[in-house]
């Protein structure tokens, strides 16, 4: 018996083709056009569809016009339905024009019900009566579950003389490959696949040629069969490649196809008994499959492998306060990103609350969720997100609150007490009643102390002091303050020259980084031409600006945001 390599993994040639009619008696003949989903696939770019539209035109405008010629399309219509076959174009002579416009309509859509449209295209030609052909055009296998083999048979049983010629058009599954090939034998047609715009234009105006037959060809052997192969290997919840060396044997025992290492293949062999066999390299395990392959079939051949989830464990208190951290000892894979996390009961593997990286080592210092409760302490494979050990742990309540003034005045730093987590990404915040965590006019880190200085906002009115949780933002306390405002007051010139200076008396909050400006009317609140900080006292010497106009002079406060607190109108000469 013959021996293969791996790179043996290709088809045998086409088949001869034969004419589609003698020249001098025209055979009936309907064109059957595959209109399914998948002609919506590019070739160099271009969808198969429009590619076939334009070979079909041009090869019509090459056809007598005597020739009698009929159009039937499947899966343009609906989509999943096995019964869209449509006869666009009965068959008769004079007809290119009409299936030319026809063929230009055709919107791929639904599923490839291949065989029962070349039955369907049969009847439509009389085939039990009078001589018949039918070209088929085809990206797919057939989905509707016929049987190529069996509908061939019936079909060159039943007709005078029918004949069936198939082009696979970018075709490349070995199933589709093997039914379309046997559909063009049984009933002597002829089988040629095409790759591109060119291939095809040539397969069709080939098989439409109207030369005689050539003489018949002497008997061929016994066509070859085709094993297609593959494993998987499931690991806990994930599908995965196994890593396998393949070999095939003949039921002798001789062995017909070398080891190879490759996840998915297939072979091209002469009917009979073989032995497929998958090595998986991790561990050795072999599987084997008996193969009884016949001639022009595929037989495929899967195999499942196994692998257990590796062990993990972990170690932790059976308790800690809401936000705090624990250590927990674990042993696992460690592998690339797996991590510890924690999560509420029966929560999905990839639901969690607070996580940390195995690599970090063990004991890992993990932070509790900052709402108490009942969770679990889990590790994480990152492979598939698979949970290889829990525990549970009660997180219980912490102690949260805040202290400062009833009233306070707008913009001054005031002194909070409070008590809480204590973690560094925690804070202190004013802000406007209502609205969540996140919403804030000021704030400042509790990690800077305790008391903590806060300022308050430079607008007045009611607000509130906040404890905020930095792990999930959330509001652990809170108390309302009072915000009043400061009288403030600018007094000066109502001229003053050019390039000098001009004293200005001024009454305000005079903050760290306060200021008197002037500024071109109209501009924002900090827009300035020429400025000095109040913190020298009043009255303090502001610049004049070097051009003479009308201006503005504003007290500006900018320790909270900003606010201009009074103003003047001033006219430089």
């Amino acid at each position: 018996m013959r021996r293969i390599s791996a790179a043996a993994l290709a088809l045998g040639p086409a088949l001869a083709f034969a004419p589609l009619a003698q020249a001098d008696s025209p055979a009936s003949t309907i064109l059957v056009l595959d209109g399914s989903g998948s002609m919506w696939g590019q070739i160099d770019g271009t969808p198969k569809i429009v590619i076939a539209k334009e070979v079909v035109a041009d090869l019509l405008a090459s056809l007598p016009e005597d020739q009698p010629l009929g159009l039937a399309v499947y899966g343009h219509r609906r989509k999943g339905d096995c019964t869209d076959i449509e006869t666009l174009v009965t068959p008769a002579p004079g007809t290119r024009t009409r299936i030319a416009e026809a063929v230009q309509g055709i919107t791929p859509k639904g599923k490839t019900p291949m065989l029962d449209a070349v039955k369907q295209a049969a009847e439509a030609l009389r085939y039990t009566e009078q001589k018949a052909v039918v070209i088929l055009v085809s990206d797919g296998v057939e989905t509707c579950d016929a049987d190529p083999c069996t509908t061939a048979q019936a079909l060159e049983q039943a007709g005078v003389d029918f004949t069936a010629h198939v082009v696979g058009f970018d075709v490349d599954d070995p199933n589709a490959l093997a039914q379309m090939q046997c559909l063009a034998k049984e009933t002597g047609g002829s089988f040629r696949t095409a790759g591109n715009a060119a291939e095809l234009a040539s397969a069709l105006q080939q098989i439409a040629s109207a030369e005689p037959p050539a003489p018949p060809a002497p008997p061929s052997p016994a066509l070859p069969g085709r094993i297609t192969f593959a494993a998987h290997e499931t690991f806990g919840e994930v599908t995965r490649d196994p890593g396998v060396v393949w070999e095939i044997f003949a039921a002798d025992g001789q062995q017909v196809m070398d080891a190879t290492q490759i996840a998915t293949g297939a072979a091209e062999l002469p009917p009979g008994e073989y032995v497929v066999r998958a090595l998986r390299l991790s561990d050795e395990a072999v599987e084997e499959r008996r193969v009884n392959l016949r001639a022009g079939t595929v037989v495929p051949v899967e195999i499942p492998f196994t692998a257990p989830l590796p062990k993990a464990s972990l170690i932790a208190p059976a308790s800690g306060p809401a936000g705090g951290m624990v250590p927990v000892d674990w042993t696992g894979p460690d592998a690339g990103m797996d991590y510890i996390d924690t999560a509420l009961p029966g929560a999905e593997s990839g639901a969690y609350v607070t996580y940390d990286y195995t690599q970090k080592g063990s004991p890992l210092q993990l932070r509790l969720p900052a709402e108490p409760g009942d969770y679990v302490i889990r590790y994480i494979l990152a492979e598939g997100m698979q949970v290889l050990a829990e525990t549970p742990i009660t997180v219980t309540e912490r102690t949260f609150s805040v202290e400062g003034p009833a009233m306070a005045p707008v913009g001054s730093l005031q002194q909070i007490t409070w008590t809480g987590g204590g973690f560094a990404e925690d804070f202190l915040t004013v802000a406007a009643p209502g609205g969540d965590g996140n919403a804030h006019v000021t704030y400042a880190y509790v990690r800077d102390g305790n008391p903590l200085p806060l300022r308050m906002p430079l607008k007045p009115g009611e607000y509130e002091i906040r404890y905020i949780v930095g792990q999930d933002s959330s509001i652990a306390a809170r108390q309302v303050v009072t915000v009043t405002d400061i009288a403030a007051s600018l007094t000066a010139a109502a001229t003053a020259p050019v390039s000098g200076t001009l004293p200005v008396a001024f009454e305000g909050p005079a903050y760290d980084t306060d200021y008197i400006a002037f500024v071109t009317p109209g501009d924002g609140p900090l827009g300035y031409v020429t400025y000095a900080y109040t913190s020298a006292g009043s009255p303090v010497d502001v610049p004049v600006p070097d051009r003479p106009g009308t201006y503005e002079l504003r007290y500006v406060s900018t320790v909270a945001g900003e606010r201009v607190f009074a103003t003047q109108s001033v006219t430089v000469e």
